[in-house]
């Protein structure tokens, strides 16, 4: 990234667009609080991250950011009720109180009925909402979405950005990298990125009319 300035607001859907190797990926990173930028600073909650240490960062990742990837990223020796409460329990919470979000967290995204079923056993769309669910679990302020419709088919995609806008609606921030039409359609706010600069940030449709 070289002079990128990005200010996010709770609420809003800012999609990422971009060519291959634009720089997305590393906002996202930044943004995530996954890296630390080389010259700058990020901030989050108005908090200032460059002078804490890798433990303070993860410590401020915990409850308050959810991550979406284009893989889902779940444990698939795991059941899905064991994947989405894993950050209840990485953020204090008790096996039994993580396991009562989670179980409301998979009825939200309708499997509910599958909450005993090892992940690897269940269809790719049914993994991403998995995935979802495990984001949304603890209502982070701040989402990370790395292209989450992209393997899906299309009343999938159109599910989760569901989720993603009520997300919003109840006060997080969502930052996604899409090309998805779905998704686009959706957001509040779409970033353009080329070779690591923001050469584009409008509002669209979704945002004029909020």
């Amino acid at each position: 990234m070289s002079g990128a300035d990005l200010a996010l607001v709770a609420k809003e859907i800012t999609v990422l667009r971009g060519r291959s190797a634009s720089g997305k990926t590393t906002l996202l990173n930044l943004a995530g609080l996954l890296d630390r930028p080389s010259e700058g600073r990020v901030l989050f909650m108005g908090t200032d991250t460059r002078p804490l240490s890798d433990r303070e960062l993860a410590q401020l990742r915990r409850g308050k950011l959810g991550y979406v990837l284009q893989d889902s990223g779940v444990v698939e020796r795991m059941t899905a009720l064991d994947n989405v409460a894993l950050p209840g329990l990485f953020s204090g919470r008790t096996i039994d109180a993580s396991r009562e979000l989670a179980r409301a967290a998979l009825d939200d995204v309708e499997l509910g009925g599958k909450a005993h079923r090892l992940v690897g056993q269940l269809s790719g769309g049914e993994r991403m909402r998995v995935g979802l669910a495990r984001a949304l679990v603890l209502s982070p302020k701040l989402v990370i979405c790395d292209e989450p419709t992209a393997s899906l088919d299309a009343e999938t995609a159109i599910m989760v950005v569901g989720h993603l806008r009520r997300a919003a609606a109840s006060g997080a921030c969502i930052l996604a990298a899409s090309h998805d039409p779905i998704v686009i359609d959706q957001a509040d706010r779409t970033v353009t990125l080329t070779a690591g600069r923001i050469t584009g940030d409008s509002m669209t449709k979704a945002g004029v009319g909020s």
